[in-house]
């Protein structure tokens, strides 16, 4: 049985001779700092190509803790989370973390890329009711690297790491900072590296470029996106071994579609600066993937809109079962609908285009490199002017629903742009992004009542007790128009 827990945690390099300082004074009143020495030995697995690592994933087998196990490691909004499997006797990786790597390495083998050995100094934080706040640990680290032949690196580094549910009980954000802060009075440094893999393998999934340049920002943003989209991939594929919550399915399905659209508004809106016959042909396979999405998703939306609407509906109005065709309507359009993004996510057009994003992630295909950040500005201005003149086309067309349409995706890529700039533009940026948003969500609002209104008037006309669905679809079209 798989396992999962959200991980947030510091590194830092050590110089040779480093010794980790005492702890105390991050110990509330009460509290106490627990001592532990470790030996850790972790297994990484990966294909040849390093599919996974160029994914922001990694694999390992480790023991020798509290954690050990198959640990199988994945982006996940700024953090990552972890799932885990018992070691159960097998060296070999159990069938569930093949299933659930399949996306992201297509047919290629998993095989031992590198075995890391550690000599751990642990220091776990506690409050007086002996929950954990947060662990600090020295590193000894002794690697080997799986070549033509091995190769042997060893370093020293230290982790900050998070206990318990970062946003409630536990450790929080604050003392992660007062912590680094306070390591780095004592020589530690950022780490260079995102993982202890990838210090083995020297080598970043995502190369560095400076803030200063245009491919730096739109590398940083792109990367931000392909990294939710890899943690879609592979909460997808667990939902189908072991059935997730409704909610915790939806909301993943939710979070790739956006991360789709946002790396698809980037490459249109940014498209001068990029490579167009790739960002172009890019940009479709991300429309095809996100298509399968909101087919699921639309249903799960529509559902919920359907429901308000009918708690609204006065019960003389409500004419037989009518309520429950909706719901069985729904549940067969959505069933059909996961088995049509399941048939496309096991095909070999979507594995391309996973491989595809890593391409980009490696190596960005912009004209030039060394352009500067400031640039973005005009193209980004040039969103929100857009999004204005689609806005007032819409309202001067007032029943036209493809114009309202339009101005809401010229509002979403605003909203993106605007997101994307924040490092360049600051605050005019934050503005834009937050205005772009409020007019997407208005005009998502009249999407869902026109959406609402043409399914009711399918189902109306199929046949059956017509009188309720003709009453809410007639309710949801003046919705509409009238703006809500």
């Amino acid at each position: 049985m798989t396992d999962t827990q959200r991980e947030r945690e510091l590194k830092f390099d050590l110089p040779d001779t480093w010794e980790l300082p005492d702890v105390s004074r991050f110990v509330p009143e009460g509290g106490s700092v627990q001592h532990e020495t470790q030996r850790l030995e972790s297994t990484y697995f990966d294909t040849a190509g390093r599919d996974l690592f160029g994914s922001l994933v990694t694999l390992r087998r480790r023991t020798g803790d509290a954690d050990n196990g198959w640990h199988l490691k994945i982006p996940m909004d700024g953090a990552r989370q972890e799932i885990r499997l018992p070691l159960e006797g097998s060296r070999g990786v159990p069938a569930e973390l093949r299933t659930l790597t399949a996306g992201l390495r297509g047919r290629a083998a998993l095989r031992t890329i590198a075995t890391l050995r550690t000599e751990r100094e642990v220091r776990r934080i506690v409050d007086a009711e002996g929950a954990g706040l947060a662990e600090i640990v020295h590193d000894t680290v002794t690697a080997t690297v799986k070549h033509e032949f091995s190769v042997i690196r060893s370093w020293h580094e230290a982790e900050v790491e998070l206990l318990g549910d970062v946003k409630g009980s536990g450790g929080d954000e604050k003392l992660l900072a007062r912590i680094a802060t306070w390591l780095g009075k004592y020589g530690a440094e950022p780490s260079a590296s995102m993982s202890k893999l990838g210090r083995a393998l020297e080598a970043s999934a995502h190369p560095a470029r400076p803030t200063s340049t245009a491919a730096g920002v739109i590398g940083a943003y792109l990367n931000t996106n392909f990294a939710a989209i890899v943690a879609g991939d592979v909460t997808l594929r667990r939902d189908a071994a072991v059935a997730l919550a409704v909610d915790e399915l939806h909301d993943s399905i939710h979070a790739t579609r956006v991360a789709s659209r946002r790396y698809r508004s980037t490459l249109r809106i940014f498209a001068a600066m990029l490579d167009g016959e790739r960002a172009a042909a890019l940009d479709a396979e991300l429309s095809w993937f996100a298509a399968a999405l909101g087919e699921v998703r639309d249903r799960h939306v529509l559902r919920r809109h359907l429901d308000a609407a009918f708690d609204e509906l006065a019960a003389e109005l409500v004419v037989g079962p009518v309520r429950r065709r909706v719901g069985r309507t729904l549940d067969a359009e959505e069933a059909a609908a996961r088995a049509g993004l399941n048939e496309v996510m096991a095909s070999a057009r979507y594995i391309a285009l996973l491989a595809e994003l890593r391409n980009w992630t490696a190596d960005l295909p912009v004209h030039d490199f060394d352009e500067p950040a400031v640039s973005l500005e005009r193209l980004v201005r040039k969103a929100s002017r857009t999004m204005d003149k689609r806005i007032a086309a819409a309202q001067e067309a007032s029943t036209d629903d493809a114009a309202y349409h339009r101005a809401r995706k010229a509002a979403k890529r605003a909203r993106y742009a605007g997101e994307l700039a924040i490092p360049v533009m600051g605050k005019a940026a934050r503005q834009l992004a937050k205005q772009a948003k409020k007019r997407q969500e208005l005009l998502g609002d009249r999407q869902d009542e026109v959406v609402a209104a043409e399914f009711l008037l399918r189902l109306g006309t199929s046949g059956g007790n017509g009188f309720t669905l003709g009453v809410l679809h007639q309710r949801q079209r003046a919705l509409a128009e009238s703006g809500g």
